[in-house]
């Protein structure tokens, strides 16, 4: 059945209308065309049936199909005299009747939404709400998008050779939120293909320009390791990745960046210089570190009794390593009590062994080391007043007789 709208006439008192007095147009409604999407405004809602006035001449007709369909939530959302946007599907059905659809009008809003992101190229945020074997898929409002495996960012490549079936490798993206662009848009077609690797590239080319027009040499920030290279260490600041130098890394020499930091390991770093031309950034992760030789006073002192490692022998000695950043000469004289040859016939490299310090120069960083005088009798009593100096510092534990008496305890 038809659905009219009444007409509403002007009136006297006296039941008299002034139909005449009307402007020509009055009656003249506005062309409708299957495909337009109309703003109306609801008339009636019920379970069997749902009106909606377009400022047309008969009230219009939500497609009766759509209404199985409609989530529940949407079903109760909509309420008589509120504005919606309409869908034409049918200027006049066989009953006469505007049918419409607010399914269809919903998504052609959507599909603007997408073109206004393809034109202007904006990155924008979307949650993976399924996915095949051949990439996920991203909804933009009600339109489905698909992200092909290879406009993934490089973050997800690896599940592209994990084991198991193909049809689940993007099976735990579900529900990730991605930074995505559109980058194929075809209505007609009902094609949408976004691009994560696109907006994640671009994202960072902005966040980089921004971050290299605040910083400066001096600052210290804090970073992620985001990968290593022979070379060094890259760093993401939040954007913009910056490189540590491998001389960088450590006081001490490294041959690799694994040897001081992870993927995936947070860092504090100092800004050295930054290259506006080539935009590049580099950092320090050492010299937010005490340089070892400037300290090496405060730490070691002549006399004292040390752990040490054998790292390259010479000649005219042994090298050996005291801490991760100090090494120190066990000259041939000081090797043995009795006159040796070459140091091999004492120690070999990587040995461990105990030696004094019997000079220190920070100036030409220079540390002497004794391996013949690691117990020597001359030190005995400095020795064991050390030995009582480092047992008093703990919080617990008995003292022996000796200790104490040679701590002055007692």
């Amino acid at each position: 059945m038809k659905k009219h709208r009444a007409p509403r006439f002007a009136q006297t008192a006296g039941g008299e209308n002034f139909m005449e007095d009307l402007p020509a147009d009055a009656f003249d409604f506005p062309q409708l065309r299957a495909g337009a999407v109309v703003e109306g405004r609801i008339v009636s809602v019920s379970p069997f049936e749902i009106l909606v006035d377009i400022s047309h001449k008969a009230d219009a007709l939500v497609d009766p199909r759509e209404l199985e369909k409609l989530d529940k939530d949407f079903l109760a959302s909509l309420q008589v005299g509120a504005s919606v946007a309409a869908y034409v599907l049918q200027t006049e059905d066989d009953d006469g009747n505007v049918v419409i659809s607010l399914q269809r009008a919903q998504q052609e809003q959507d599909w603007q939404q997408a073109d206004a992101l393809y034109e202007a190229q904006d990155i924008f945020e979307g949650v993976v709400m399924g996915f095949n074997r051949g990439g996920v898929i991203v909804r933009v409002g009600r339109v489905r998008g698909f992200v092909p495996a290879s406009q993934l960012s490089p973050r997800w490549q690896a599940l592209q050779d994990a084991d198991g079936d193909p049809e689940q490798r993007w099976a735990r993206l579900v529900g990730q939120k991605l930074q995505l662009k559109v980058v194929e848009l075809d209505h007609l077609r009902n094609r949408l293909i976004l691009s994560e690797r696109i907006a994640v590239r671009d994202w960072r080319k902005e966040q980089k320009d921004r971050l290299l027009s605040q910083l400066h040499p001096g600052r210290v920030l804090t970073g992620v390791v985001a990968s290593l290279a022979q070379f060094g260490a890259f760093v993401d600041l939040g954007g913009a990745d910056g490189l540590i130098h491998l001389s960088e890394l450590a006081w001490r020499r490294i041959d690799h960046p694994s040897e001081v930091v992870q993927v995936g390991q947070q860092v504090k770093v100092v800004v050295l210089s930054i290259d506006d031309e080539k935009k590049r950034i580099a950092l320090s992760l050492r010299r937010l570190m005490p340089e070892p030789w400037s300290v090496v006073s405060q730490e070691y002192a002549i006399g004292q009794v040390v752990a040490a490692r054998i790292t390259k022998l010479t000649n005219f000695g042994a090298f050996a390593k005291i801490s991760e950043s100090i090494e120190g000469l066990i000259h041939i004289s000081e090797m043995a009590d009795y006159r040796i040859n070459h140091p091999k016939e004492i120690v070999h490299e990587g040995d461990e062994v105990q030696v004094r310090i019997i000079k220190i120069d920070p100036q030409n960083r220079r540390i002497g080391l004794s391996l013949r005088q690691a117990a020597e009798e001359s030190y005995v009593d400095l020795d064991w007043r050390e030995e009582a100096k480092a047992v008093l510092a703990q919080e617990d534990g008995p003292l022996t007789a000796g200790q104490r008496i040679a701590a002055g305890r007692v």
